[in-house]
Order: structure tokens, then C-alpha cells, then sequence
């Protein structure tokens, strides 16, 4: 299975602190179940941020999109760490127009949730429940945390995969290969029959 982009938006703590104008808050919450995805149900395992948030270059943007960049890992202005909670988040973004108004918007809380990209590197499934199996993200790539607008998986970017298109993949993966007919030939059938 090719490793793809995958997107998850969640309701969660995000805030605009007034004094400094930091944008702080949770891109992920650890051992909470998400809703039905599509099939299954999703949840994240503390530590599972662990390795990118120390290697990779994690940017924060808006809406998903790289041309509304508040702040990158590899520079200081966007701070990554995990705690109990979950995956933490804290910037100071740039004094640009687009970033004053996404502060304006969050302190009004017209926009209240984050979102992250990523790529599974290590998961697990309890597939206990047939009818609605969990999957536990263990160890992931971050590529990017966002404010946005609305709480739902953007179908439309390039490169990003639903999470039905997920749990279907897993669940081909999870299926063994249909036993191979045999291929009869009629004719031979027919000549074996009439010899005995």
C-alpha cells in the first residue's frame, strides 16, 4: 500500500491570546475517539508525533494552504510538543494582512478548530467490532497544522485521501486473495467421461 497524504480535522481548543498575539492550542488530542470516518473509528496514541516533531519541517498554515504560511517548525516561529493532552501547538504569526485577519476571526471564534496532514507510518486496527473497527495512529509524519474554517475533510486537494478510501484500503489489504479456479476445459472433461 502506497503511503498517502491524509487530513483530520477536530474540534478542538484554539485560541488567539490577545496580549501577544500568539495562536495557541491543540492540533491533536491523544485516546479520544473520533466519529464514524467512514467505516471505522480513529484515534491517536500519545508519542505518535514523537519522531516527526523532532525531524521533520512542520509548517503551519491556513486552511491547508501553502500560500497562507504562519509559521514552520524548522525556524522557531511555529512550536510543536506533546504533553498529556495531546500534540500542542504555539506561533506568533507574521505581521501580513491574512494573519491579522485570522486572528481577528479566531478571537471572535468564527474559527475554533485545527486540522493536520500526515502520512501513517505505523498503525494498528481492532477490528473486535466488525461492524465499526478502530484504528489507532502509533507513529506518524506531520507535514502540516492549520486553522480552518470548516471541520471536514477537503475532498477536492490534490493528494489527500478520505478516510473511507482509508478503512477501504486497510480493508483490502486485510482480505486474502480469492481461491483460483480452476479453469475446466469442456472438451477434455468430455473425452475423459466417454473413456471410462
Amino acid at each position: 500500500m502506497d503511503k498517502k497524504i491524509e487530513v483530520r480535522t477536530l474540534p478542538i481548543e484554539l485560541r488567539a491570546e490577545e496580549d501577544n498575539k500568539k495562536i495557541v492550542g491543540y492540533a491533536a488530542v491523544y485516546d479520544q475517539l473520533s466519529e464514524d470516518l467512514g467505516g471505522f473509528k480513529e484515534k491517536i496514541k500519545k508519542g505518535a508525533f514523537a519522531s516527526s516533531i523532532k525531524r521533520d519541517d512542520i509548517k503551519l498554515l491556513f486552511n491547508h494552504d501553502p500560500n497562507y504560511v504562519l509559521g514552520r517548525s524548522i525556524n522557531g516561529t511555529l512550536k510543536l510538543e506533546e504533553d498529556d493532552h495531546g500534540l500542542k501547538i504555539e506561533a506568533v504569526p507574521p505581521e501580513t494582512s491574512f494573519a491579522k485577519d485570522l486572528i481577528t476571526l479566531m478571537e471572535r471564534g468564527d474559527i475554533d478548530q485545527m486540522s493536520f496532514g500526515f502520512i501513517v507510518n505505523k498503525d494498528e486496527w481492532d477490528t473486535s467490532n466488525e461492524d465499526l473497527p478502530i484504528r489507532t495512529l502509533l507513529d506518524v509524519e506531520l507535514f502540516d497544522v492549520s486553522p480552518v474554517t470548516f471541520p471536514a475533510f477537503p475532498q477536492t486537494n490534490v493528494g489527500v485521501r478520505s478516510a473511507e478510501e482509508t478503512y477501504k484500503e486497510y480493508r483490502k489489504s486485510q482480505k486474502p486473495d480469492p481461491p483460483k479456479r480452476k479453469i475446466i476445459d469442456t472438451l477434455k472433461l468430455k473425452q475423459k467421461l466417454i473413456e471410462k
